[in-house]
């Protein structure tokens, strides 16, 4: 990008099974550490959003998935960067969760949600898992 922050592409994966929804902790020491997420991470050069999501679910928790359409997109400022999130429902295939770039990981129902802290970034799509039910039953 010529002017402003540089934009950060994102590719987070909505992982759910039996009404509950997967989310990660951030490390000690990263951006936002400590507060919880949708598991996934940067875009490398040459690698569709979709395969940025299949790797990072790989290298975070020991898993594998198959990666659906996008459901949204949020862009959010922090100082100095510009993220780009991609959310994409996904279906659990392969492996056993793992906390391997993550400081832990949970499953929680829709009514949990507030019980834990998100980036500010995700305040829109935390929104949405609220009000539409159907988003669950994955």
């Amino acid at each position: 990008m010529e002017t402003g922050d540089p934009v950060i592409e994102v590719a987070a994966g909505l992982v759910f099974q039996n009404n509950t929804l997967l989310i990660t902790q951030r490390q000690p020491g990263s951006h936002l550490e400590g507060l919880w997420e949708f598991p996934g991470g940067k875009r490398e050069p040459g690698e569709s959003l979709q395969e940025c999501l299949a790797r990072e679910l790989r290298e975070e928790l020991g898993i594998g998935v198959q990666v659906a359409e996008l459901l949204e997109t949020i862009t959010h400022a922090y100082p100095g960067k510009v993220v780009r999130l991609n959310f994409y429902p996904c279906r659990w295939l392969s492996g056993e969760l793992q906390a391997l770039g993550c400081a832990a990981f949970r499953w929680i129902r829709r009514e949990e949600l507030d019980t834990y802290e998100f980036p500010a970034a995700d305040a829109r799509l935390l929104s949405r898992l609220k009000q539409e039910p159907r988003l669950w039953l994955g």
